[in-house]
């Protein structure tokens, strides 16, 4: 597998090439998301997979506290500066969105706002619970920054009881300094760990992006520390480069690489995992939820043999 150079962009392989999809669904559905205000880190991400997600499976994962992030990851594509005020009405339009759309499951993330004392949990909570009134048959996936590390931050949201709570540790240990702004690989693990603790039967989920020049062993000791920290769900995929300012890819991964990191994540007794060049965190979450279900009853059926 060829590795760049600091002089050179290695060419993206065959493999990452993406059909593009605006039939009506994707058409549709990016005019619902404008007349309602919302943002998606769909788009705000520059994500690999929307037009499979809007035009084919419809799905959206919606991105509130504004489209500002207060951090700037040399990874991500979503804009950096001062945000807005709040905006309390939000909750509800995602809601009334996600009546539209019928979804079955919704992923709902944020920008990071540090300019807010409770790192915008009251307006995540409020989110969770709207959907929940007016689609109560829904499952809510919520994918939080750190919050700053605050305990009450995250108790906020774990309070209102989300069916999934993903926090993504995106890279290992040695590059988290370099690759995310402000963010800690031990606060992450600590802040996945606490919400376990808090609802000790909402899973828990974290990403993994490989390509930035991580070895095999540390994304092995990266799945370890997941585990130790009690985290259910797992999903590794590609770093794509956003644009010339970002982090150069240092290498691209076969399918075949992933498949085995795959394998090696259920080894260690993740619940689910999801892998290849293009999976995001949010990527096909309704199969993923219900995949990690299967899988633990199957390991609890093993158990009560076993016992």
């Amino acid at each position: 597998m060829r590795v760049s150079t600091k002089e050179e962009y290695i060419r993206k392989p065959e493999w990452l090439k993406i059909k593009l999809n605006t039939n009506e669904n994707y058409t549709g559905l990016k005019k619902m998301m404008r007349e309602n205000n919302l943002n998606t880190v769909c788009e705000e991400a520059k994500c690999p997979n929307i037009h499979e997600c809007w035009a084919v499976r419809r799905t959206a994962t919606f991105m509130i506290l504004g489209d500002t992030c207060t951090r700037a990851c040399r990874f991500c594509a979503v804009k950096t500066g001062l945000p807005t005020e709040l905006d309390w009405q939000e909750p509800e339009r995602v809601a009334d969105s996600v009546v539209k759309m019928n979804l079955k499951h919704v992923v709902v993330t944020a920008v990071a706002r540090d300019d807010q004392k409770d790192g915008g949990a009251a307006v995540f909570a409020e989110t969770v619970r709207a959907i929940r009134r007016k689609n109560p048959f829904t499952t809510i996936e919520v994918l939080p920054s750190d919050m700053g590390g605050v305990y009450e931050n995250l108790k906020t949201l774990m309070d209102a009881r989300p069916d999934i709570l993903n926090h993504n540790i995106e890279t290992v240990e040695r590059l988290t300094p370099r690759v995310r702004a402000r963010a800690k690989y031990n606060r992450s693990l600590e802040f996945l760990k606490r919400a376990k603790e808090m609802q000790p039967d909402i899973p828990t989920k974290s990403s993994l992006m490989i390509g930035l020049g991580e070895t095999k062993e540390e994304i092995i000791e990266t799945m370890d520390a997941l585990r130790a920290h009690h985290v259910d769900i797992m999903t590794i995929g590609q770093y794509l480069q956003p644009s010339k300012k970002h982090l150069k890819v240092v290498k691209y991964y076969h399918p075949d690489e992933f498949q085995e990191l795959k394998e090696i994540a259920l080894s260690k007794g993740f619940s689910h995992c999801e892998a290849g060049p293009l999976v995001r965190s949010s990527y096909h979450a309704d199969e993923q939820v219900n995949a990690a279900a299967k899988r633990q009853q199957e390991l609890g059926e093993i158990k009560l043999k076993e016992a």
